[in-house]
């Protein structure tokens, strides 16, 4: 007999919960969301306010710290290549204006980068469930994605605007704090500047990924249908996957990324 569960609801079928219910909800309930989400895919919401917070929280740094630190940790960051600590003065100060330029367009793209980043999440979650027989599609897998991040991503923005209220621009850290001035994780044991690379791997030991991974998990599981094992082995191997261009980032950059 066929398990009334196992029955895939109409697209038409309308969501349960109101956005303002899922977005709270995902703090306490998140079974019960991934499950309306699996009914009714939505994410407009979710994406915007995750927007919102990355982007004020570049701002924020930006303007904590000032134009000169910026102007600073650019001159420095360039002069670690051996080729552009060698050209002459006026090329180098041609560089640093362009960098200086780049960063603030940048600024002004972080939603943009963000909402790619969402979709390329949700395809990969999407090729990844479907790898292991789930019964999602790309509009759910891409909400999953999403809903997954917001409580590590609402609480660690919310930690990271008062640490930046509170400390002196002087003590912060321009190259670390692009990945915040919270690290909840083991990286704050070694010396990112001297061993970026292990800062690196340690760093992903984080309780705010950590979060969003078991978060993920219970989302593949409901949405997709798979079993907890193969909901898990699609979060670990996008967290390997990500590791390991990290790694590859920070050993080339050699700074922690």
């Amino acid at each position: 007999m066929e398990d009334p569960r196992d029955k895939e609801p109409a697209v038409s079928d309308p969501p349960q919960m109101s956005e303002v219910s899922t977005i709270l909800g995902v703090f306490m309930e998140p079974g019960a969301v991934f499950e309306d989400l699996r009914r009714k895919p939505r994410f407009i919401i979710g994406a915007i306010i995750i927007a919102l917070l990355m982007t004020a929280y570049g701002f924020g740094v930006y303007y904590k710290v000032g134009e000169s630190a910026v102007r600073q940790m650019v001159i420095t960051e360039l002069e670690k290549n051996p080729q552009v600590a060698s050209l002459p003065a006026d090329q180098k100060s041609g560089m640093v204006d362009m960098q200086m330029t780049i960063q603030n367009v940048i600024r002004y793209l972080i939603p943009i980068f963000v909402f790619i980043s969402f979709l390329i999440g949700g395809l990969f979650y999407f090729l990844g469930a479907k790898a292991f027989g789930g019964t999602g599609g790309f509009m759910q897998n891409m909400s999953v994605w999403i809903y997954s991040s917001i409580p590590p991503t609402v609480v660690a923005m919310i930690a990271n605007f008062i640490v930046l209220a509170f400390k002196s621009s002087d003590e912060i850290d321009l190259v670390a704090s692009q990945r915040g001035v919270i690290h909840a994780n083991p990286s704050i044991l070694v010396d990112g500047k001297a061993q970026p690379v292990l800062a690196t791997i340690l760093g992903t030991f984080d309780l705010f990924y950590i979060w969003g991974w078991i978060l993920a998990a219970i989302g593949l599981r409901v949405t997709n249908r798979l079993s907890s094992g193969s909901a898990w082995a699609v979060v670990i191997i996008f967290g390997l996957i990500g590791t390991l261009m990290r790694v590859m980032g920070s050993f080339f950059s050699g700074n922690p990324t």
